[in-house]
């Protein structure tokens, strides 16, 4: 029996696997148009990404006290604590000063540049709407007005922008007296958007001050 078949054969193998370490590697080219030639806006400068207010999104902090303080506070000022509206209303949660002389604040600059009094005085009037409130989120949460439901978050973001009284009105009439602020957003608007948020941390406080 010939032995030379199982001798050449593997020889022959070796010599094939041996060709493609040597096979020359076509050069990849990129097109023009995908090269990069100088270092992206995103990248660089540092620290001077440029943000647009069209693609900022609302920070989401969970659905308890928190998260519904810095959704509205976000919608009110994007939570900017220095911040004075063309009507004169301040901070982070846009107060007007008849609100805050009801918290016991007198002193806007002080106000203004307090951002730990701002938060209190937050807290302190979502507790005294809550108190003025009370039967009307008691008897409304859970129904529909106008196909919105009723929560008790909605209802004291809506006493925040337009006082209480306005509430109690949009409410009793089923919806038919809404009200609108300077920039057209409306009690309506506000009952939607922070509905659901769980605030029963905060009690019910009648006439609180900070």
């Amino acid at each position: 029996m010939k032995k030379w078949p199982y001798i050449i054969c593997p020889l022959i193998m070796i010599l094939v696997l041996v060709s493609f370490g040597f096979t020359k590697t076509s050069e990849v080219k990129v097109p023009k148009a995908l090269r990069v030639k100088e270092p992206t806006q995103v990248l660089f400068p540092k620290n001077r990404t440029k943000f647009y207010p069209s693609i900022v999104a609302t920070p989401f902090l969970g659905s308890c006290y928190i998260g519904f303080r810095e959704a509205l506070a976000f919608r009110e000022s994007q939570g900017n604590y220095f911040i004075i509206n063309t009507l004169g209303y301040l901070g982070k949660y846009q107060f007007g000063i008849g609100t805050l002389q009801l918290m016991g604040v007198h002193n806007a600059t002080r106000f203004l540049n307090d951002p730990g009094l701002q938060e209190k005085v937050f807290y302190t009037n979502i507790a005294r709407n809550k108190w003025i409130l009370r039967k009307y989120i008691k008897y409304f949460v859970g129904k529909k007005v106008k196909g919105i439901e009723i929560t008790e978050s909605g209802i004291l973001a809506a006493a925040h922008l337009a006082g209480p009284g306005n509430v109690m009105k949009y409410l009793y009439s089923n919806g038919r007296n809404d009200v609108k602020d300077a920039y057209g957003t409306s009690l309506a608007d506000y009952l939607k958007k922070f509905s659901g948020y769980d605030i029963s941390q905060i009690s019910a406080t009648r006439n609180p001050k900070v």
